[in-house]
């Protein structure tokens, strides 16, 4: 849970980029990739890592016009990317200005449960890390080469001068 507005704007910051790290290497082929009938598409995927933060936000007051449903997934990779960015940059403008650090310990109705908003703020950030993992699957499934995160892909161990790790 954050304690801090600061502490999630920093954590905001750099995960959001990894998020858009991924999503710049996203095809608009690829968008149709699956790893099962049932399961989503690596475009339903990346468009409801998109979606759920003007949604998350709008449930605890923070109001605003982003994309918000499943039912109009784009077709065009770039427009899955433009939309993050405009959510991206909501979250960093609209939360350290209707918030302090006090508004983090205040309890919300957040999917029938009672959340503090610091909590939400972690879950805001640890849900698109979580569903980045099933992102990955389902770009090297696709072909894409898919980059390092929180150390290098498989691909990126050479530019380091090391040799591929398995």
């Amino acid at each position: 849970m954050y304690y801090k507005i600061s502490d999630f704007i920093n954590d905001w910051n750099l995960e959001s980029e990894s998020t858009l790290k991924l999503f710049r290497v996203i095809t608009d082929k690829s968008l149709s990739q699956k790893v099962w009938e049932e399961g989503r598409t690596l475009g339903e995927l990346a468009w409801h890592i998109t979606t759920s933060v003007g949604e998350m936000l709008d449930k605890v007051g923070f109001k605003n016009d982003l994309p918000q449903d499943m039912e109009s997934i784009p077709g065009y990779a770039a427009e899955i990317v433009s939309t993050y960015e405009r959510a991206s940059a909501f979250v960093k403008d609209a939360i350290p200005d209707k918030w302090k650090d006090e508004n983090l310990d205040e309890e919300i109705n957040m999917y029938g449960e009672m959340w503090k908003n610091g909590s939400t703020l972690t879950i805001l950030v640890t849900h698109q890390i979580h569903h980045r993992g099933q992102l990955t699957v389902l770009m090297r499934q696709a072909g894409l080469k898919v980059p390092g995160i929180y150390g290098p892909a498989r691909e990126e161990w050479t530019a380091y001068g090391m040799p591929v790790q398995k």
